[in-house]
């Protein structure tokens, strides 16, 4: 089966968001991700940000890229499950570790916070009704 069939037949509950709103909302996020990604990187190389703050910022691009592969490709909500908690941890801890650096980065991440808070209940959703 493939993935949009597979993800179509999954039980979800009556609130979650139609298939095509993901793409449209990943698609500005990604936007913001990159520029903010690009900024840590920036600042980590000249010196102006430690590694354990960038840190959180790189573990989550990683969280975040694993997930579509091991929710689409895996097809397993337990994993993706936890891969979802994973990027709202990091992303939760980037934010904190930034604070005191860059706050725009923070006001920058507060609709990439609001998604995955909405992603993440929706996963557990899923995971509990399949």
């Amino acid at each position: 089966m493939d993935s949009k069939s597979w993800y179509e037949s999954l039980n979800k509950p009556s609130w979650a968001p139609e298939a095509s709103i993901f793409g449209r909302v990943w698609s500005v996020l990604y936007v913001i991700i990159f520029i903010v990604q690009f900024y840590v990187l920036t600042q980590f190389l000249r010196g102006k940000l430690p590694f354990l703050v960038a840190l959180p910022f790189w573990l989550n691009l990683v969280a975040n890229l694993a997930f579509s592969p091991v929710q689409f490709g895996l097809k397993n909500n337990l994993l993706s499950f936890i891969v979802i908690i994973a990027v709202e941890l990091t992303l939760i801890w980037s934010m904190i570790a930034i604070w005191p650096y860059s706050k725009w980065v923070v006001l920058a991440y507060v609709p990439y916070v609001l998604w995955v808070t909405i992603a993440s209940a929706l996963q557990f959703e899923i995971l509990r009704l399949n």
